[in-house]
């Protein structure tokens, strides 16, 4: 699926948008089960709403955002299992982190059309720190993404700057990062967009008619160990390629209560 030089851009940029990594059958498929996750959602009443409060947007503006967000959703359904280890996700992990992959974690993340939240200017780092910075977030693109209906965007080279100052529940300044300074990543139904928890990224609100919907696969090596204990998930460790060389520490380290 990528070359030689994909992955020295990613090591440079941050990032790397990969196109028709999953098929129109696929992508449909996911689509379905999407719809379905939030249906059964609004039955079990836990259709809440996960747009982010902040400082970033006036009050006002934020209180009539929506996003549809859940984690997990390989445990909702199993097309998720089947798309997180696809062939052509491993043919790509491989060669951006290394022979042995696993996962972090999934989300489902849907803006609705003409009020879907926006996300400020971010690292993933704060969320789910590790030693050596290996973790990325593969996100997959079910719809036409643009910068109309909130495609995601990036600074590139920014991860090379480190673990930066986050402000609120994990965010930026948006007087010093804009969401406007993020680089838009336009991309179409079945491709990818990977880039690294240190790469500043987010997004602008939906302001079309038509949803954006994105599934998002958080990966890291084997190898590479969290340095606070934070954002446990079911299914955190999972092996996606490869195997795990630490036999001691296969599962997490979590109490079920």
């Amino acid at each position: 699926m990528i070359q030689k030089n994909d992955v020295e851009f990613y090591k440079e940029e941050g990032y790397l948008l990969v196109k028709g990594v999953f098929n129109m059958q696929e992508v449909e498929a996911m689509r379905e089960s999407i719809d379905n996750i939030i249906r059964r959602a609004a039955e079990a009443k836990r259709d809440e709403n996960a747009a982010w409060d902040g400082d970033y947007l006036p009050k006002e503006q934020i209180r009539r955002l929506v996003l549809k967000g859940f984690h997990n959703v390989h445990y909702h359904d199993s097309v998720f299992l089947n798309a997180l280890a696809h062939a052509n996700m491993v043919a790509i992990l491989k060669k951006l982190i290394g022979p042995n992959v696993q996962l972090h974690h999934s989300k489902m993340l849907v803006k609705p059309p003409e009020k879907g939240a926006a996300f400020p200017m971010h690292q993933d780092y704060p969320y789910f720190p590790h030693e050596k910075h290996s973790m990325l977030a593969a996100s997959v693109h079910l719809d036409e993404s643009n910068e109309e209906n909130g495609c995601l965007r990036v600074i590139p080279k920014s991860h090379k700057q480190g673990a930066l100052s986050h402000v609120g529940r994990h965010y930026l300044n948006h007087k010093e990062y804009p969401i406007s300074s993020g680089t838009p990543c336009p991309a179409e139904p079945g491709d990818v967009l990977f880039f690294n928890y240190l790469t500043i990224h987010g997004s602008d609100v939906n302001k079309s008619e038509r949803n954006r919907r994105n599934v998002l696969f958080q990966y890291r090596d084997a190898s590479d160990f969290p340095v606070e204990d934070t954002h446990f998930d079911w299914g955190m460790g999972l092996m996606v390629s490869g195997e795990n060389p630490h036999f001691d520490k296969v599962t997490p380290k979590y109490t079920i209560g």
